[in-house]
């Protein structure tokens, strides 16, 4: 079969892809995801988050030993449904600092991505339950709500924060980033509002948009520098689709350079050592790898104050009745409702540190679970300085990759991790969570040295999910793509999804891989760029650029 374009998976970005390409009827789309379908109820249920990172919807993959963590092996949780990970994600919804996107400008030749010009593409993607100003829309496909019914600690834990001193901050996606306060989550009427229910659903009858779940691309297809199409596998068989216009990469950070190695797009030595034929040597392919690693601090709390308690099977069917009949109740949560942004590194000039309350304990695959009820403060050093790799194992596509994230190569990301966990445990200390929190169970009040900390931290750390940068946007020697998204040297194909972020944002990044989709739909079709943003206050009252 041939079509105009060809998308390469079906997560955030392609889904938004997809919805934006198809909206030109003469055109025809089609879309590809190796995962199936969401019609599972747990991909909807905003609860339904505990069980993903356990695997559901998930290619199970893991990293290679991490040797700045005493060579421990992560649990690396990669979406494997429609919508990607906005299917399985914990449904927050941050977009990060104004400078996190005014550097991809200004220091890596990113032209055009930074915070006015990409700022309207976040507003045109939000139907925003609450705000309406010059950071927000409404009417967009992607639902943005407030938590519907938090649970009384979460007031505690911003007293908390407040009384460790941090602002209240009733927005982190308008004017300041910086403080403490509730989350937007990426729900609509108390119901997961993934990528492939807001983009998808409403356009699955367009006759010009085909839609495959199941399809595994294998390769791109290339005659010369021209690619010009995909080989895929589908119950068994395997398949060509060919494109008149493009082949456009959305797979994400780990599967978008995965798919580009197998076709033998990518450093010619690590291609030609695994066996791949060398089509086009490109160094930076599956380089470049950032992400967030999390550390936690895990209180035993006075009483049954979170959600815990209802895993008990009496419990668990009642919240589920609740939850159908009501849209109320524990299944409506997303469990990380509330958190805050903060310095861990006194002279940043913008928040390094971020935090997740977790209504429970061992809400997440590999996160210890108190016999009694607890509660679970996150922390995430946004800015890593450390830069990791996704490689081949094997020639064979069906092979997982080799994903190194190099978590603390530089020692900088180290130090500033341990600062935010000393933080998170501060702010539990706090007076207004007094009467719900016993006392912290892990790391353990006893564990107070940097050699205490550090080997707790090799024990328990875990990835915060937020992979970006490894077909990094640019216009250096190490850039995948340029600032159109075209990949540099060859025709017909771009990459357009979370790989292409050249630095890591200060956030969670589902939000980021929306806008991607949104921008980088505009570029395919050669339309006029959204005119930046005018604010009518200085830019400098962005999303904080100080304190």
């Amino acid at each position: 079969m041939t079509y105009d374009y060809i998308i390469t998976g079906a997560g955030p970005a392609g889904c938004v892809l997809a919805h934006r390409l198809s909206e030109d009827p003469t055109v025809k789309v089609l879309l590809l995801e190796a995962g199936g379908s969401d019609r599972h109820p747990l991909f909807h249920m905003p609860a339904g988050f505990a069980k993903m990172t356990k695997g559901v919807g998930s290619w199970g993959w893991s990293t290679v030993p991490q040797k700045h963590l005493g060579d421990r092996v992560l649990r690396y949780t990669q979406a494997k449904v429609i919508g990607g990970g906005s299917s399985i994600n914990a449904q927050i919804y941050t977009r990060g600092n104004a400078a996190d996107y005014d550097s991809w400008a200004s220091e890596e030749g990113a032209e055009g991505w930074d915070y006015r010009h990409v700022l309207p593409y976040f507003k045109r993607a939000e139907d925003n339950q609450r705000f309406a100003d010059d950071y927000h829309g409404y009417g967009g496909p992607l639902g943005v709500s407030m938590p519907s019914a938090p649970l009384p600690i979460c007031d505690a834990y911003i007293r908390a924060g407040q009384e460790y001193g941090m602002p209240y901050n009733p927005d982190f996606n308008g004017r300041q980033q910086a403080g403490v306060g509730y989350y937007q989550l990426t729900q609509r009427d108390q119901r997961r509002s993934s990528a492939a229910m807001s983009y998808l659903a409403p356009i699955r009858s367009r006759k010009n948009l085909t839609i495959r779940t199941g399809a595994h691309v294998h390769r791109i297809l290339l005659e010369g520098q021209r690619a010009v199409g995909v080989e895929y596998a589908e119950r068994g068989q395997m398949l060509t689709a060919r494109a008149n216009r493009e082949v456009i990469v959305s797979s994400g950070a780990i599967g978008s350079p995965k798919l580009l190695l197998q076709s033998g797009i990518g450093p010619a030595g690590h291609l030609r050592s695994v066996g791949v034929p060398v089509t086009h040597d490109l160094p930076g392919v599956g380089g470049n790898l950032q992400d967030h690693l999390d550390l936690f601090v895990i209180a035993e709390c006075t009483g049954d104050h979170t959600y815990d308690g209802v895993a008990k099977l009496h419990r668990t069917l009642w919240a589920g009745i609740q939850y159908v009949l009501f849209r109320t109740g524990p299944v409506a949560s997303s469990l990380f409702e509330t958190g805050g942004f903060w310095y861990a590194d006194k002279a940043a000039q913008a928040p390094d540190i971020q935090f997740h309350l977790g209504l429970g304990s061992g809400i997440e695959a590999g996160v210890t679970r108190l016999r009694n009820a607890g509660v679970t403060l996150n922390s995430a050093h946004l800015r890593p300085r450390s830069r990791g790799t996704v490689r081949l194992s094997a020639a064979d596509p069906t092979a997982a990759p080799l994903i190194d994230p190099n978590y603390w190569a530089d020692p900088y990301d180290r130090a500033m991790s341990l600062e935010g966990l000393r933080m998170a445990r501060e702010i539990f200390r706090q007076p207004a969570l007094r009467s719900y929190i016993l006392d912290e169970r892990l790391p353990g009040s006893d564990k107070v040295s940097d050699e205490a900390l550090f080997d707790y931290a090799c024990a328990s750390a875990k990835t915060d999910h937020h992979p970006v940068g490894t077909c990094k946007m640019g216009v250096d020697d190490m850039a995948v793509v340029d600032p159109q998204l075209r990949v540099r040297g060859l025709t017909g194909l771009r990459v357009c999804d979370t790989s292409i972020i050249p630095r890591v944002p200060s956030c969670n990044t589902n939000a980021p891989a929306v806008m991607v989709g949104e921008k980088g739909s505009d570029l395919i079709r050669g339309l006029d760029p959204l005119p930046p943003q005018l604010f009518r206050a200085n830019l400098n009252e962005a999303p904080s650029i100080g304190r």
